[in-house]
């Protein structure tokens, strides 16, 4: 018989796919916190390892860069980004390319749940301005950070924890060489594939950019602030990792660091704070409870082991299915020692790759996906489980090829 929490997680995972019981219309965090309730009522973990369970760190994160996030569209300077940034596009082709190709480049970065969060209404903002399909940005943007997170050992959490419990020497070389290439390929197929399902919006009809006036000069300057803080912090973590230092900070650091003009001298702090999107907080510390109550019972490290993972075929088929029950990160920490011990940086970056792309097969695969979706429907926009895998699904086996092909050519 399967272990309660297994079950639980099974059951999230459907409700997640559904999102409805009867007329009652559920959002993710809310099944995410019923699934966590459940293990908890029925003593799969008890109330003190539930809360050591939850990352400090991430939520951390997650809480400063929703700060900048929201002081960036409160204030209106959202628009000015997005007007600077794509002002020179003329088509909804060169707009879908740039922005995947630029969020994509960013989160290798700037992290790609910090690109979700603030890349959500600039995306947004652009599809209302131009009359674009909401889906085919909020796609855009969801498959842009999580591809091009993948060649960046600060790219995504886990990443960095094959960086570091990998032991990768020069990250940030190893990294590029064996990912850079196939990652550029799988953005530019990733925009032909959303030509293909969403053919409609690439019709021929110019575009004609404006720049919006600031709903708040004064939140608008901390903000800019803000951003300076983020950028020249990021600057200083990647010429540190380049010139091995042995010097270094962490990502909660530089979210909180950003964070800081905003909360201690922006004039609506109040305000922000009370209307960021804590609902994505409430997810990821109740995901925290459900993936170690289902960790605990050893179920998922029972299916897997052995040397029938030592390969590169096999690493990246392992990761983007288990992603999706376990989330990447548990699945790197499960399977990184397994693989450190004797296994080549090819395999590392193979792990590397597939528990990324995992992200782009459905919701759950990864946190970005769960962040932009939950920031959309804050606005009034919404990704299902269905349009999300009909697109993700494909895209998802033709990452895998090309990154399965180039690691074992080089």
């Amino acid at each position: 018989m399967l272990p309660i929490p297994v079950i639980v997680l099974a059951a999230v995972f459907l409700l997640i796919a559904v999102r409805q019981v009867g007329n009652l219309r559920l959002q993710i965090w809310q099944i995410m916190l019923g699934g966590a309730v459940a293990v908890l009522v029925t003593g799969q973990i008890s109330p003190v390892d539930a809360a050591l369970s939850i990352n400090l760190d991430v939520m951390l994160f997650l809480f400063g860069m929703f700060v900048v996030g929201q002081a960036l569209e409160e204030s209106g300077y959202i628009s000015r980004i997005s007007w600077a940034l794509f002002r020179r596009t003329r088509s909804v082709d060169s707009l879908v390319l740039l922005v995947i190709v630029f969020m994509g480049l960013a989160s290798a970065l700037l992290m790609n749940d910090t690109i979700a969060i603030i890349g959500t209404p600039l995306v947004l903002h652009l599809a209302r301005a131009h009359r674009i399909s909401p889906r085919l940005m909020l796609l855009s943007l969801a498959f842009a950070v999580t591809i091009g997170s993948v060649t960046s050992p600060i790219g995504n959490p886990q990443n960095l924890l094959i960086a570091t419990g990998g032991r990768v020497s020069n990250p940030f070389v190893t990294f590029s060489t064996h990912l850079f290439i196939p990652t550029l390929v799988n953005m530019i197929l990733a925009y032909l594939l959303l030509r293909v399902f969403f053919r409609g919006e690439f019709r021929s009809r110019g575009l004609v950019h404006s720049s919006e006036p600031l709903r708040d000069r004064r939140l608008a300057a901390t903000c800019k602030i803000s951003l300076a803080i983020l950028g020249g912090m990021i600057a200083l973590k990647v010429a540190l990792g380049l010139l091995g230092a042995g010097m270094d900070f962490s990502l909660t650091l530089i979210a909180l660091a950003s964070a800081a003009p905003i909360l201690l001298l922006g004039p609506r702090r109040r305000e922000i704070v009370r209307r960021m999107d804590w609902h994505t907080l409430v997810f990821f510390a109740s995901m925290f409870v459900l993936m170690q109550s289902v960790w605990n019972t050893g179920f998922i490290q029972s299916m897997v082991g052995g040397d029938a993972f030592l390969s590169v075929f096999s690493i990246i088929l392992f990761s983007v299915v288990l992603s999706q029950f376990i989330s990447n990160v548990p699945l790197v920490a499960l399977f990184l020692p397994i693989l450190a011990a004797g296994s080549s940086v090819r395999e590392l970056m193979a792990l590397a790759a597939g528990s990324t792309i995992a992200g782009n097969l459905t919701i759950l695969g990864a946190a970005s996906n769960v962040i932009i979706i939950q920031n959309a429907e804050r606005r009034g926009h919404t990704l299902s489980f269905v349009d999300f895998v009909k697109v993700g699904a494909p895209l998802t086996l033709i990452n895998a090829a090309v990154y399965w092909a180039f690691l074992s050519l080089i």
